[in-house]
């Protein structure tokens, strides 16, 4: 913990025992945005709104539980020392892939259960998720986490960023460059460019936004990760986002060539999916 009075504290409220962190307020911001977008959309779609509902009851904690056993796997050696800190996710500490790897799982088998078109839902809620790890980039910032190498106060202040950001990234008396700041912008934009472009006619496929959303988000966390010394890493060299971008990417780029090649996708406008009956 930062001890730098001018940092921003993590708490948003406390009142006794009870308290509520900045970094749970905006993740269940993001949440709640994400499920407002996905309840829309899937009304354009001919899905009913219970269905993302649903989803969430099961996928949302699925998601916390596998984020955070996630980042415990690869920072053992620290967790075994101190296993009561395991569950403190309110102190940060989860990892997004984890998340998404178990949320998709949920996904596929709350669509296969429920009759609904798996590709389908993956185009829905991609876009959110990606707006989600947009915004919640600013809880690593809050618990100032996520950070790049060190740097100087002159240099962020030429950078022109706002006063306020460049004195949370003073962490531990040192000056971090701000990742989790060109995450955030990266995953916002995709986000935006997204929404802009899904409903064209006859841009993408069934499955598409799907895989854009992973090779957007792949191909930026692949680089933005690479400027980080806060990774977890595989042994001295390997940094695991690293990694599994680059396999995410890859298999969605091949994925995407071998369902065109394939033939008999539907487009994803206009909306094909109806609610079972």
């Amino acid at each position: 913990m930062n001890n730098n009075l001018a940092a921003i504290d993590p708490l948003a409220i406390k009142w006794g025992p009870f308290a509520v962190h900045w970094y749970g307020v905006i993740i269940g911001t993001a949440v709640l945005l994400a499920l407002w977008l996905s309840v829309r959309e899937g009304r354009r779609q001919g899905i009913d709104e219970d269905y993302f509902y649903g989803l969430l009851l099961w996928a949302l904690p699925v998601a916390i539980i596998c984020a955070r056993l996630y980042y415990v796997i690869f920072q053992w050696s620290y967790y075994a020392s101190h296993p009561a800190e395991i569950i403190a996710v309110w102190d940060g500490g989860i990892a997004i892939y984890g998340g998404i790897i178990g949320g998709a799982v949920v996904l596929y088998f709350y669509c296969r259960y429920h009759h609904l078109s798996v590709w389908t839902m993956l185009d829905i809620v991609a876009p959110t998720v990606l707006l989600g790890q947009g915004l919640g980039r600013w809880g690593n910032f809050i618990n100032q986490e996520a950070f790049g190498k060190a740097t100087t106060k002159v240099a962020l202040q030429a950078a022109h960023l706002p006063q306020w950001l460049i004195q949370q990234m003073d962490v531990g008396g040192v000056y971090r460059t701000p990742t989790f700041l060109y995450e955030s912008l990266w995953d916002l934009t995709g986000f935006a460019l997204i929404m802009l472009l899904r409903h064209r006619f006859h841009l993408f496929k069934r499955g598409e936004i799907a895989l854009t959303y992973v090779i957007w988000y792949g191909c930026g966390r692949f680089v933005i990760e690479g400027l980080r010394t806060d990774s977890l890493m595989i042994g001295s060299t390997i940094r695991v986002s690293q990694l599994l971008s680059l396999v995410f990417v890859m298999a969605a780029v091949i994925l995407w060539v071998a369902r065109r090649r394939r033939g008999g996708l539907v487009w994803y406008n206009p909306p094909t999916v109806r609610k079972e009956k």
